[in-house]
């Protein structure tokens, strides 16, 4: 089935039971969970799929060891209920990574104190971790970790969470909504709300469509749900009779450097020498990333970056963790900066709450205009928080006599994603390995055997397909940028099937060489461009548009350069 953002764009206007404001994971994930239970949807979203948090997050899906020092144990039992249901749906996408928890002299996390938090963690998963924990003495660390500082090290309890692409998970969400009737459109921004006269409440809304001279459309709904993430409390306020703010939005940067600046082979757990806060140095393929902070943010979310304290605050830590590994600025690749759509705590002694102790717990708020708003939770429980704010919207539904008949069961626990439908069972190696050999045979010999496994472990089932159009086209086997596996075909494969409609699009969230490129895909974005010219029909002007566009992101992700280091 072709789902191109056009023919979204055109189909766009049908009245519809939900409007969902809104496409990172969260929209995604109501638009499925509505969808699949026979709805009519309809996903707006102003930019890309999972443009904002939901592609800058730490890329893990994971419990949260951490809450239970702060006793938010239902958190953590959510959470680690959920990441066995991601991994059993998206098993190409969720994949395990094991944490190594570092204790040093002095540590105020002891290692008889972490055994116990992890026998803890691992019966609030009631024993199906990815694999059972263990505890390393200093030589077996010095083994496994051999770039991580072992100076008065006492020991490292290793424990699994997982991994994830998560931009590719909110896709591959929006995606299947797609595929059972609900428009998905991108580059659409709703401007204002639509109200009845008679009672004040929200209908609907007017949506631009930001990438085709402006044009307008009034999108006529039973229910409204604003799923803006950091963005909810603007878009409550187009309503004009919403002032209070829900959230309290903090940032966090990480920094992605080449895997010999700091070479890891597990997540290493890191507390800041300075603050304690916890930060992770994350392996990823060629390239490791570091991160998080934690941070107020009171600007414009679209504006959010990584500053010059950011990226120095990251360093210190690189340092303190991995001393023959000293990072210099030039050291760093990439950096990306996401918001935490948190809500706004409060405490009935007026003391000021840190940061990092704001509760990952989310909220629904329905306004007396009848708004739904989801704000708050974590990548990890996406598909509960989705299913509840669905809940809500039937409801209301219901209560307003717009009933829409019997619905069916969603099943999101169960329904693999589209690129885990056929996945070999227990992610067999060897019959991955199989799905890897059917790609290279698919493009008729014209991969290599890297660039196959790339493509499996990136789409899943449907890496074959992709080959296919290499098969039938060889020049898109060429890479996007020497040396990587990114390919031409991932283009048309995009534009094609994955509703990408401009060129940071397909270098920022649907390839990512955004972050991993060496010059972040600038050298690879004319080679997009041209081919999504072929495409869409693009002129002149609109490739040097898209260029400048891409290049201004770039420009943004880079502007802690030209600050004085921290």
């Amino acid at each position: 089935m072709t789902l191109t953002r056009q023919q979204m764009w055109d189909r766009l206007g049908e009245p519809v039971d939900l409007l969902v404001i809104g496409g990172g994971i969260n929209g995604a994930g109501i638009a499925r969970d509505a969808a699949l239970r026979g709805l009519r949807v309809a996903m707006v979203e102003a930019r890309d799929l999972a443009y904002g948090t939901s592609s800058r997050s730490s890329k893990l899906v994971h419990g949260g060891l951490r809450y239970l020092e702060q006793l938010e144990f239902s958190l953590v039992f959510e959470a680690v209920s959920e990441r066995r249901i991601l991994m059993d749906i998206a098993p190409h996408l969720v994949r395990p990574l094991g944490f190594l928890f570092p204790v040093y002299k002095g540590s105020r996390h002891n290692l008889t104190m972490i055994k116990t938090g992890l026998w803890l963690y691992e019966g609030l998963s009631l024993f199906r971790s990815p694999r059972r924990h263990q505890r390393l003495r200093p030589t077996d660390v010095a083994k496994r970790e051999p770039s991580l500082t072992t100076d008065d090290l006492k020991g490292a309890p290793l424990y699994y969470d997982c991994s994830t692409d998560d931009a590719r998970l909110t896709l591959e969400t929006a995606l299947d909504a797609g595929e059972h009737g609900a428009i998905i459109a991108t580059w659409a921004r709703a401007i204002s709300f639509i109200k009845d006269e008679a009672t004040g409440r929200i209908s609907g809304a007017v949506v631009k469509d930001t990438l085709n001279n402006g044009g307008l459309k009034e999108i006529h709904a039973s229910t409204v749900i604003n799923a803006t993430g950091p963005w909810v409390d603007r878009t409550r306020a187009l309503s004009k009779e919403t002032t209070s703010e829900l959230l309290r939005p903090t940032k966090g940067v990480h920094i992605v450097v080449e895997r010999d600046k700091i070479p890891v082979n597990n997540a290493v757990v890191c507390f800041h020498p300075h603050d304690e806060r916890v930060l992770f140095a994350i392996p990823w393929g060629d390239r490791t990333y570091l991160g998080t902070t934690d941070t107020d943010f009171d600007g414009d979310p679209g504006q959010v970056r990584a500053d010059a304290d950011d990226v120095h605050y990251l360093m210190t830590a690189a340092r303190q963790y991995f001393p023959d590994h000293e990072l210099s600025r030039d050291d760093i690749i990439a950096t990306w900066a996401g918001l935490r759509p948190l809500m706004a705590p409060s405490r009935s002694d007026g003391e000021e709450i840190a940061e990092s102790e704001v509760s990952r717990e989310h909220q629904i708020v329905v306004g007396q205009d009848g708004l739904i708003t989801i704000a708050g939770g974590k990548l990890t429980t996406y598909r509960r928080m989705s299913a509840e704010v669905v809940d809500t919207a039937v409801n209301m539904l219901r209560l307003a006599d717009k009933h829409p008949g019997d619905l069916n069961d969603p099943k999101t626990d169960t329904r693999p994603l589209p690129g885990a439908r056929g996945w070999p069972d227990d992610n067999d190696d060897a019959a991955v390995q199989q799905l890897t050999t059917r790609t290279v045979v698919a493009s008729e010999e014209q991969l290599d055997e890297d660039t196959a496994r790339f493509l499996v472990r990136t789409y899943g089932v449907r890496a074959p397909e992709i080959a296919q159009l290499v098969g039938a086209e060889p020049e898109l086997s060429k890479p996007l940028f020497e040396g990587r596996p990114e390919i031409l075909a991932q283009v048309d494969w995009g534009v094609r099937m994955e509703l990408a409609a401009t060129v940071t699009d397909i270098l920022l969230q649907r390839t990512q060489l955004y972050y991993r490129a060496a010059d972040q895909g600038l050298e690879a974005a004319r080679l997009v461009a041209d081919r999504m010219a072929k495409l869409l029909d693009w002129d002149d002007l609109t490739i040097e548009a898209q260029l400048k566009r891409y290049e201004n992101d770039v420009a943004l992700s880079r502007k802690w350069r030209h600050e004085p280091p921290g």
